[in-house]
């Protein structure tokens, strides 16, 4: 007869079939004819310049905006951070951003080396405002913006392209002269405009605006102008935004004079990316929120930039090392929760429930510890490689009880991590197998997590019993041993068995042959198969941990003593496994 054979599958089974969603509603994005570009052989090598727009585009988006004491919380927090442009309302908006403005300056919340930003729109009165909440201010940027895009032209403004421009241009006059009315020499002033939505408008159209603001404002040494090129709406593959800077990098006349900063929301999801390779294709700031708080999507993540950067090595220069609190202050201010997901600060970020996962993670961290005595080092001092673990949690903050958590997909090197991190057992592998055998049933038959505490109950119960609750047949209390003149050993043990105090006695080729056959007296038929033992700490003082794989009547078995004297946790491992064959 002969066999059939499955039908393979082929390209022709695996074609999508059309969504019927309405398409034709929409277009594509342009791409940009820059053949010779030079971003994809870029790498980021150091940080960029940061701003912070938690106090103004952040806030802006939330459903309840902060009070003024969850600004000042949040603004204090960036400080701590180590943010050092922090954008930090819209003051002519209203009374509430503009009290917050002068509240930080005029309460010296502000440090020397920190540079606030404000935002306008290009009206006088709404510059004269904003310029004013600056006054006593020792660093300050005045951040102006206009719509430039084809579609606000068309339907928001009814303008020509260069009734558009003429905004821009006046603005920035504007912006000039009510700094030189109001603000003293005390304060270090600098100007930021913002062609929106930059993603939209046409690269000439943006170039030409930006090359007439320049035109007013006359960038040149020690005085430069932001030109901040904002994705108000995300709407490209992070390739072609990339394309777009680096077009503008190449055409801006004053380009050495020229801070360019990079402003990605995250409505196709690629803000971090978009940011990463605008920096790459020759961004020098990047302008965002914690945690990618902000309008409809979000604003581009401040905190996955920086620890991205981290995980390669190179110096955020912001201070994520407690990244827990930066999550609670931030979840505090905003009234919002961080996705337990969120990276890098997320609950389960650095956890593992898989089997598999668990078992490379544990593998990953005694190698690391391997290393480090190899090379007479701590393992702080060598290179991070822990499978799945892209950083060390402890580096921000986080203890390593959260790393591995276990549930029904669990394996045995999940819970063996647990034993180890916890409790300094370091479980043979056939003993993390039977183990692991006996949580699968009680996560099988619970449901759920198992935690470290429900793990280390569950294992004292099955291989280390109270004494004052004690279960089996045998329950050691001492033990002697003598060695011969033929270098065999006796050993004497005083026990309770079946609930009858007794006291046994064999000889053999060490203490434990000697217990076995001791056991052998009151009818248990016990033989060797495995024996491991380490210390549990440095110092004299110092325990053993004891492991004993026995054949028992038929059965094998793994057992346990803990004791600051070997010998005596071997007995008890011993003890542990003839119990758990009875029990």
């Amino acid at each position: 007869m002969t066999a059939t054979r499955p039908t393979p599958i082929t390209n022709a089974t695996r074609l999508q079939k059309p969504s019927g969603m309405p398409i034709h509603k929409y277009r594509g994005y342009d791409a940009v004819d820059i053949p010779d570009r030079t971003w994809p052989d870029q790498r980021i090598t150091k940080a960029p310049r940061w701003l912070s727009t938690d106090l103004r585009d952040g806030n802006q988006a939330l459903i309840d905006p902060m009070s003024p004491a969850r600004k000042r919380e949040m603004f204090d927090l960036l400080v701590r951070m180590g943010y050092k442009e922090i954008e930090v309302g819209f003051p002519s908006s209203g009374e509430t951003d503009f009290a917050f403005v002068r509240s930080i300056i005029e309460e010296g919340a502000i440090p020397e080396d920190v540079t606030i930003s404000v935002l306008t729109q290009a009206r006088e009165d709404l510059i004269e405002r904003t310029v004013e909440s600056l006054v006593g201010a020792r660093r300050a940027t005045v951040h102006l913006y206009n719509a430039t895009a084809p579609t606000f032209r068309r339907v928001v403004f009814r303008g020509s392209k260069d009734d558009i421009k003429q905004i821009a241009v006046d603005g920035t006059r504007l912006v000039m002269e009510y700094a030189e009315k109001l603000l003293g020499p005390e304060t270090i002033f600098g100007y930021q405009y913002s062609p929106e939505i930059f993603t939209d408008t046409e690269l000439d159209f943006a170039l030409e605006v930006c090359e007439a603001v320049c035109d007013v404002w006359q960038p040149e040494e020690g005085r430069e102008i932001i030109l901040n090129l904002p994705a108000t709406v995300e709407r490209s593959t992070p390739s072609t935004h990339a394309d777009r800077f680096e077009w503008m990098s190449r055409n801006l006349t004053r380009r050495e004079h020229v801070c360019l900063s990079v402003h990605p929301h995250n409505d196709r999801g690629t803000a971090v990316a978009a940011a990463e390779l605008a920096l790459m294709a020759g961004a020098d700031r990047i302008e965002g929120c914690l945690f990618g708080q902000g309008e409809r999507t979000g604003n581009v993540d401040l905190v996955t930039l920086g620890m991205n950067l981290f995980s390669q090595g190179v110096d955020p220069q912001i201070d994520f090392s407690q990244i827990d609190e930066v999550r609670r202050t931030s979840e505090y201010c905003n009234q919002m929760e961080v996705h337990p997901r969120h990276p890098y600060a997320g609950d389960l970020v650095y956890t593992a429930f898989s089997g598999s996962h668990q078992d490379a993670i544990k593998k990953g961290f005694d190698a690391m510890e391997a290393d480090a005595a190899a090379q007479g080092r701590t393992v702080d001092d060598i290179e991070w490689a822990v499978p799945y673990l892209p950083i060390d949690p402890k580096d921000v903050g986080r203890s390593y009880e959260a790393v591995i958590r276990v549930n029904s997909q669990s394996g045995k090197g999940g819970i063996a991590y647990v034993l180890k991190n916890d409790h300094k057992l370091d479980l043979p592998r056939r003993m993390q197998i039977e183990f692991s055998r006996i949580i699968q049933a009680k996560t099988d038959a619970e449901g759920g997590e198992v935690t470290p505490t429900q793990i280390w109950s569950t294992f004292h119960d099955e291989y280390l019993p109270n004494p004052d609750d004690a279960w089996g047949r045998v329950q050691l209390r001492t033990g002697q041993t003598t060695t011969g003149t033929d270098g065999r050993d006796t050993i004497t043990v005083e026990a309770t068995v079946d609930g009858t105090d007794t006291v046994l006695s064999g000889t053999g080729n060490g203490p434990i042959s000697a217990f076995f056959e001791a056991l052998q007296a009151i009818g248990i038929d016990a033989r060797l198969l495995d024996y491991t033992e380490h210390t549990m700490s440095e110092g004299a003082s110092s325990q053993a941990a004891s492991y004993i794989e026995c054949a028992i009547d038929g059965k094998v078995l793994w057992g346990i003593g803990i004791d600051a004297n070997t010998t005596r946790a071997s007995l008890k491992a011993v003890v542990s496994a003839v119990n758990r064959a009875s029990r």
